[in-house]
């Protein structure tokens, strides 16, 4: 069984991919691709902007900085 930590880590990493992808997304659109709520969003959102891996250009949008990852 997967703890809580290993969920958030996955859904994290797989944002972060989504976002690489597709250039820029919303909020919104991340809400309803990977089907959690608004405040899981943000907070994932969070953890990549805190490890300088995403940024917000305006309000509401989300794109990749480009801080080279290792994916794995």
């Amino acid at each position: 069984m997967r703890t809580s930590t290993d969920r958030m880590i996955t859904r994290v990493k797989s944002i972060y991919i989504y976002i690489k992808q597709k250039g820029t997304v919303t909020t919104t659109e991340l809400v309803d691709e990977f089907g959690i709520t608004q405040r899981t969003i943000q907070r994932d959102l969070n953890v990549l902007e805190y490890n300088d891996l995403v940024h917000s250009p305006s309000r509401g949008k989300w794109a990749t900085t480009r801080k080279r990852v290792k994916a794995s």
